[in-house]
């Protein structure tokens, strides 16, 4: 059984509000996002300077906690800048700035007083003696390397001061470089993935091309489908948490900032439930382990935690069965729910329905009405308000979903 002295933090991503709202409400208990600079994920929406106290004032009124990242290196023009934006950070009332580069990490020290300093999986740690340096330095928290088996973190938990916390990737898609640090992106592209602006080139299908035969390209195949020489699986450790618990992990982080709200929602959720089922000895609900399969996602893996995983080179496809149609605004106790459009569907439809707190469930859609109470059988323009009977009440952000076979081929 688990110690139920160390319960570990459930910690989401947040792109942005729409994102940041469907971790909070769907069970995390911190949320890590990025402002317009200084971020790991350029392509994410992120938060203007505007939209970061109200994503704040959002997740503490809720009991949650935000996390900030300045995980880039920066350059000479905007280390001049960060000065800032951490003093923006701090008055906003962030709780915690995520940072890999030594100068970014004095800077949060004097400009962002108020604000814990966690060491970014960038910075890639991997032993005790280097957790225990940050710790004396005023990090709070590390963030280790994603290479490091569950017995390794073990041996860091017994070897570092009690009082460091301990955060670790448990869930989404890994980089085939070592800690992320890649320059084939850059190269390829000009995209900087230490920069937060990789172009996965790692996902691309390669062929040969020999110096005296320009032009010609002969197949590297491992099937049919050609060779992914570079490609990596999605990590998945939903069905090992009592081992990442019994490991001594303060925090476990879910990757995805630039992925959908229905992944934030869902994949938070699975967590949520799961952890809870672990930490309280219950055999894990089936029905939320399943959920996992229902985001879009590459085959999973358990990473590094149980040993070298190897590579993967069937191909670079997400896995992706089902779409959000609608999500829901709002909802009587009888059932009649106001509701938003994301993608088209149809009277006798099978959908299915999951939200905070709410076990999924499968309805055949009735007649519905558009907004002026006038009968409606296939919404259509994408963000129209329309009106369906449910048959229970639930949450506004309850999401709506239909079997479709979106993967690619």
């Amino acid at each position: 059984m688990a110690d139920k002295q160390r319960k570990p933090e459930l910690l989401a991503p947040a792109g942005d509000m729409e994102r940041l709202k469907m971790a909070v409400l769907y069970g995390a208990d911190a949320v890590y996002l990025a402002g317009t600079d200084f971020g790991m994920r350029a392509f994410a929406g992120n938060f203007p300077a505007e939209q970061l106290q109200p994503a704040v004032d959002f997740a503490h009124s809720h009991g949650v906690r935000v996390h900030c990242t300045i995980n880039t290196m920066p350059r000479n023009d905007e280390i001049a800048r960060l000065p800032e934006h951490l003093e923006r950070l701090n008055d906003a009332g962030v709780d915690a700035l995520i940072v890999a580069d030594m100068g970014a990490f004095t800077l949060a020290g004097k400009y962002a007083p108020r604000c814990q300093r966690h060491i970014s999986t960038q910075a890639s740690i991997c032993n005790y003696e280097t957790a225990r340096a940050w710790y004396e330095l005023g990090a709070s928290r590390v963030i280790l390397a994603r290479e490091l088996s569950l017995e390794e973190i073990r041996e860091i938990r017994e070897k570092v001061p009690e009082a460091l916390e301990i955060e670790a990737f448990i869930h989404g898609a890994m980089c085939v470089s070592y800690s992320g640090r890649c320059l084939l992106s850059n190269y390829m592209t000009g995209r900087d993935a230490s920069r937060g602006a990789c172009a996965q080139p790692c996902r691309y299908r390669y062929a040969l091309m020999e110096e005296k035969r320009p032009g010609e390209y002969f197949p590297i195949e491992e099937d049919d489908q050609g060779a992914y020489i570079l490609n990596s699986r999605d990590m998945c450790m939903i069905d090992h948490l009592e081992d990442l618990v019994q490991a001594g992990l303060d925090s476990l982080k879910i990757e995805g900032r630039a992925k959908s709200a229905y992944y934030a929602a869902v994949v938070t959720a699975c967590y949520r439930h799961c952890l809870d089922d672990v930490l309280a000895g219950r055999p894990v609900d089936p029905v939320w382990r399943k959920e996992v399969e229902h985001v879009s996602h590459r085959p999973y893996s358990t990473g590094f935690y149980y040993g070298y995983p190897g590579q993967y080179y069937e191909n670079s496809r997400y896995l992706r069965d089902w779409q959000v149609v609608a999500l829901v605004i709002e909802c009587d106790a009888e059932g009649q729910a106001t509701l938003s459009l994301r993608n088209k569907f149809h009277t006798g439809d099978t959908v299915e329905l999951v939200g905070p707190g709410v076990r999924p469930f499968s309805i055949t859609v009735p007649v519905m009405a558009d907004s002026e109470g006038q009968p409606l059988e296939e919404p259509r323009t994408p963000q129209m308000i329309f009106h369906m009977k449910l048959p229970q009440a639930v949450p506004p952000y309850t999401l709506v979903r239909h079997a479709v076979e979106l993967s690619a081929k």
